[in-house]
Parts: structure tokens; C-alpha cells; sequence
């Protein structure tokens, strides 16, 4: 797919704008790719409005992030100038860095990579497992589950990926959704290369309002052979 227009719209207009690191990202981190361990060289996919930045700048990490928004990348430099060339304007599902190839420790993704279809999703981590180095690792937060009540809802792109939710729906006006169950995670990171050493599911279900709604995803932890 070519960058979401609806994402760059939401940025335009301040929405989607979360600034605080995501504590699960912040666990994952700490637990399976710690600095401390090598782990410094971080690669973010999707940085969005910078949530994680603060958390990979104060653990003194060499940080890079990409997005295709070049409203948001140029916020990002204003609020990091000291990132200047390390915050990129690019479609990743597209766009392969082949200056990157083999150099980073660490790859992280909160629910941006899952926002593609099932094509381009494979193309990127493709990309992906060039970009680190053996022994590096892949988070991946918030990778939408199958049993999300979103996913019977919109207009199917192919198997897994949906569009066109309805306004009520968590994911209206972002354009494309994937949703994952366990085979097809597995599927997904076995063909690209990936080992996978952690995989989690998570549910939330809405007690008030009573709304029958669960918010149901997958985080991974992933890792190139050495």
C-alpha cells in the first residue's frame, strides 16, 4: 500500500498524537532487548508522534525512526533537532533502506506495520530482518488479533486485512487494518526468517460501558539466527 492518507490527515489535525512511551513496548524492552545487553541501536517503524522516542533517548540509545508523514517527521524535528537525520520521511512498506542493512540491534513496531495488508506486510519484514543484525531483535506491540470485535466489521482486502470500518469502530478513518490469528503470525515471521521467541495475546474487554466490545492483539518478540 502507499502511505495512508488518513494517517497523514489525523496528524494534520493532532489526533492520534500520543507522546507517552507504551508500557508494554517499555516492558518488552527491559525484559528481552535490554541496552544494557548490546541492544543499542534501535530502528522504529511508524514513530508516529514520538511516544518511545524519550524512553530510547534517555536509555542512551542510538535511535532512528520512520514514518510516512512528513507532518509528523517534521514536528519530531522540532521537538528533537538533536535527531536530524536519524527521523526519516518514507513509506516503509514500500521503500527498503539498504543503508541499513545489517547495522541495527533492535526493530520496534507498535501497531503500525499491522495498519498494511498481508503483501505488504511480508515485504517489510523482509526488509526487516536485513536491516539487523544476527542476533537482533524484532518487538512487535499491539499486532491486531482475528478475535478483535473489529474484525468481522468493513470491507475485506484479502483474508486478514479489512478497510472501510465503520465510524464506531476503534479503527475508523485509518484506512487499512490487519488482523492476525496465531498461525498466521507464525507463518508470517517463519517465512521472512525470523525465530520467534516470545509470542502474546492479550484481551481487553469493555465491562462499562457494556458494549460487548474486546480489544484483542498479539505482542512479539522475534530475533535473527546468529
Amino acid at each position: 500500500m502507499a502511505y495512508s492518507n488518513e494517517w497523514n490527515e489525523a496528524y494534520k489535525n493532532n489526533s492520534h498524537m500520543s507522546i507517552w512511551p507504551w508500557s508494554d513496548l517499555v516492558s518488552c524492552v527491559y525484559r528481552y532487548a535490554n541496552p544494557k545487553d548490546g541492544y543499542q541501536r534501535v530502528l522504529e517503524l511508524g514513530c508516529g508522534a514520538g511516544a518511545n522516542i524519550p524512553l530510547f533517548l534517555a536509555l542512551d540509545c542510538s535511535y532512528y525512526g520512520v514514518d510516512g508523514s512528513q507532518i509528523i517527521t517534521a514536528k519530531l524535528l522540532e521537538t528533537y533537532p538533536q535527531l536530524k537525520g536519524k527521523i526519516i520521511t518514507s513509506d516503509f512498506s514500500k521503500v527498503h533502506h539498504s543503508e541499513f542493512d545489517n547495522y541495527f540491534d533492535l526493530v520496534i513496531d507498535r501497531a503500525s506495520i499491522t495498519h498494511n495488508d498481508t503483501f505488504a506486510i511480508k515485504r517489510i519484514l523482509e526488509s526487516v530482518i536485513i536491516y539487523l543484525k544476527p542476533g537482533g531483535k524484532f518487538i512487535g506491540i499491539d499486532w491486531f488479533s482475528t478475535q478483535h470485535s473489529d474484525f468481522e466489521k468493513g470491507h475485506a482486502i484479502d483474508s486478514y486485512t479489512k478497510t472501510n470500518l465503520p465510524h464506531k469502530s476503534q479503527f475508523s478513518g485509518v484506512g487499512q487494518v490487519h488482523f492476525s490469528d496465531k498461525e498466521h503470525i507464525i507463518e508470517l515471521f517463519t517465512d521472512a526468517g525470523f525465530i520467534i521467541e516470545r509470542l502474546e495475546h492479550k484481551e481487553r474487554v469493555s465491562i462499562l460501558p457494556d458494549n460487548n466490545h474486546l480489544f484483542a492483539s498479539w505482542d512479539i518478540i522475534a530475533y535473527k539466527s546468529i
